[in-house]
């Protein structure tokens, strides 16, 4: 749809603009105790009762506006870094973990970054790490037996840590205790900065004229310096020997602009810490809320162990199974309709900007949830049920284009989409034939709005074996 049919547009005179609706800010607080106690459905109490453009005060210095209309989304975020932009470099703890990598960079120097890295994207790139995915997912469940308990979501977590240090950096967390360092500083940076990037009694204390120090605050900077330390080292390393090893961080040290530069040890550095954090956590939490639906849905691992059975015998997955495993990929992406990883992003418009007749000022933030838009029944016919059935080709071309965007879209779409699917596709296929998790009902399980969608308190399965 060119850019002239969409609903949204600049704003040419300050009279156009309507009275946003939303609920009523408390002093000072705005809406951030209601937002903090349950963003989730706060989300999707608001959008339902007020519709699209809706006004909330999240943050201290401006208003947030909620976009849940395909239109705007994608109005929004085709023009990201034209009409719009992330402004994540205006938050200390994104400057402190993330850098200036794909995730939080701006304008040209990140099209510099993602021209130079999107090579090590390459469909065939990534297809050569598949022998990596199910050798490492092999070795976790030769090591669980029937009966066992455990918790789903650590064990995911520690796979797709182990996967992503591999393909990235060449390095064997589980066999090389030289790495362990690697793994450590990792957990506990996630950890921290999981907690602190979404800690409502941070928001609070912000909004303070003085600064208070958080608790967890020097761990999360002592895990940042232990990290870098180890990146820079190896990064060095890699420079003096010049070998290809295969993996990500060897692409992005061989990857030259038109002028013959390169990335600066910092620029690499960004890149791998974004990747570490983004590589993993979200293709862990896949997983796990697969293995839960899964558990409640029996009809559908029958339809899973069908298709493996068919497709692939009683050989080892590899990724060139994956465009054959057509079941296996509505499966997963009905589960990040439902649970997707990244389930709130927002953008700063530039200019001030008109939606649906709502001003949307310069400055303020354009606020987009997946977990509201992905559970629209408008698209979504019994938006609560789990049914892989509904991706069908008829139902995807019929289907707005930004009513489903779990990785994203636009120029900023998530380079790593393509590892994140096939990943989580040859670890279930490796996985599912071999065991069935069921779930314990305690702790309950419920989804954790961090930094990706989580379960809150991890989930506690019990491991049957199928054969």
């Amino acid at each position: 749809m060119p850019p002239m049919a969409y609903h949204c547009r600049k704003v040419q005179s300050m009279k156009e603009s309507n009275r946003s609706p939303g609920p009523r800010p408390l002093p000072i607080l705005g809406n951030l105790l209601e937002f903090g106690k349950d963003p989730l459905g706060f989300l999707t109490r608001v959008t339902n009762q007020y519709g699209c453009g809706v006004k909330v005060r999240i943050e201290a210095e401006r208003d947030t506006y909620i976009v849940t209309h395909p239109e705007h989304v994608e109005e929004v975020l085709l023009n990201t870094g034209r009409t719009f932009q992330k402004g994540y470099q205006r938050h200390p703890l994104m400057r402190l973990v993330l850098g200036n990598g794909l995730v939080t960079s701006e304008g040209d120097f990140w099209l510099r970054q993602r021209r130079l890295a999107q090579p090590a994207f390459h469909r065939q790139r990534i297809a050569a790490f598949g022998e990596t995915m199910v050798s490492y997912t092999k070795r976790l469940a030769d090591e669980w037996q029937s009966g066992q308990k455990l918790d789903l979501h650590a064990a995911m977590m520690r796979l797709t840590m182990e996967i992503i240090a591999k393909c990235m950096l060449d390095i064997d967390l589980h066999a090389d205790r030289r790495s362990s360092g690697v793994g450590h500083a990792v957990e506990v940076m996630l950890a921290e900065y999981s907690s602190q990037m979404t800690s409502a009694v941070r928001a609070i204390l912000e909004r303070l004229p003085f600064r208070v120090p958080m608790p967890g605050e020097g761990k999360l900077r002592a895990a940042v310096g232990e990290l870098d330390a180890l990146i820079y080292a190896v990064v060095a390393e890699r420079r003096t020997e010049g070998k290809d090893h295969g993996d990500l961080l060897s692409m992005l040290l061989a990857a030259q602009d038109d002028d013959g530069s390169g990335m600066s040890d910092e620029q690499l550095r960004d890149e791998l810490v974004t990747l570490f954090l983004a590589g993993h956590e979200t293709t862990a939490n896949t997983l796990t809320w697969t293995f839960y639906l899964l558990a409640q849905n029996p009809q559908v691992t029958e339809g899973l162990l069908e298709e493996f059975k068919r497709e692939i015998g009683d050989r080892s997955p590899t990724a060139n199974d994956y465009p054959r495993l057509v079941y296996t990929q509505q499966v997963i992406k009905e589960v990040l309709r439902l649970y997707p990883p990244v389930w709130w992003l927002s953008r700063e418009p530039l200019e001030d900007w008109l939606c649906d007749g709502i001003l949307i000022p310069k400055g303020s933030e354009v606020g987009i949830s997946q977990w509201v838009m992905h559970r629209d029944p408008e698209y979504f016919p019994e938006p609560e049920r789990f049914n892989p059935e509904r991706w069908t080709a008829e139902f995807e071309n019929a289907l707005p284009r930004y009513a489903y965007f779990p990785f994203g879209g636009g120029p900023r779409l998530c380079i790593g989409n393509n590892f994140a699917l096939l990943e989580a596709a040859l670890i279930l296929t490796t996985i599912l034939p071999i065991y069935r998790f069921d779930v314990l009902p305690e702790p309950v399980v419920k989804p954790e709005p961090s930094l990706t969608l989580r379960p809150a308190s991890g989930m506690q399965v019990q491991i049957a074996t199928r054969l």
